[in-house]
């Protein structure tokens, strides 16, 4: 099932005497994505790349435009659709300890998903130790909580949380930026590693030219809130 952002705009109203009445974060941005492949999104800081996560993961509305999964819009869905969309588009954040409340210990964190899924309790601690040891985390972790973890076992723990809703997509803001390098290579390596066994799509936003390079299979760049598309690898 294709995601796509079709012709999408966002519009912020300034706030200081000087400033702008109307800002345009993102200008008639339309990119579409397919499972098992990733779309690389470049940019400066500001340029609207993290906005437009957050409108195509359905966490912020545009002023223009609209968001398909499946062929069907946004608003048009009904509640178990839109269940399905919210289940199958996740989002890993730069920072991965604002996604875990840090005085939850990581087995709760993930019970908290596999209840909100009505999953059976007895199956719960499978599925949790399977998640990690798939992201290659010891079990021993999930009796500690995300301040006692380093930022690459956060990363990859986050990623074991997602998993366990087994999504379509996965949109991944900036995910290795706050990492050591050695680090960060293990991270792409595993995220390549899912996709080719889950078939999972991403769309990986980066300002590094170099990672998106190795990890995208087309790649575009947001420019003052439009966007230039590259050629297909």
């Amino acid at each position: 099932m294709s995601l796509k952002a079709d012709s999408v705009s966002i519009v912020y109203r300034g706030s200081g005497f000087f400033s702008s009445p109307l800002n345009k974060v993102l200008n008639k941005v339309s990119i579409e994505l397919h499972p098992g492949e990733t779309y690389g999104l470049m940019g400066s800081s500001g340029s609207g790349k993290s906005t437009l996560a957050r409108v195509i993961a359905g966490l912020e509305r545009p002023r223009e435009g609209r968001v398909l999964y499946a062929g069907k819009s946004l608003p048009d869905m009904d509640r178990v659709e839109y269940q399905t969309y919210r289940r199958d588009v996740q989002v890993l954040f730069q920072d991965p300890t604002a996604a875990m409340n840090p005085k939850k210990k990581v087995e709760q964190s993930m019970r908290d998903v596999l209840r909100l899924m009505k999953v059976p309790k007895m199956k719960h601690s499978g599925l949790i130790l399977d998640a990690l040891d798939h992201v290659g985390v010891t079990d021993d972790v999930i009796e500690r909580t995300p301040m006692q973890l380093s930022g690459g076992q956060n990363q990859r723990i986050a990623l074991a949380r997602i998993l366990l809703l087994n999504p379509e997509y996965i949109i991944l803001d900036e995910p290795t930026s706050a990492l050591d390098v050695s680090v960060q290579s293990q991270v792409l390596r595993l995220l390549q590693d899912i996709q080719d066994e889950r078939g999972t799509g991403y769309l990986f936003i980066s300002h590094d030219s170099a990672v998106v390079d190795f990890m995208a299979d087309r790649k575009g760049v947001l420019i003052d809130g439009s966007l230039s598309e590259g050629e297909d690898r």
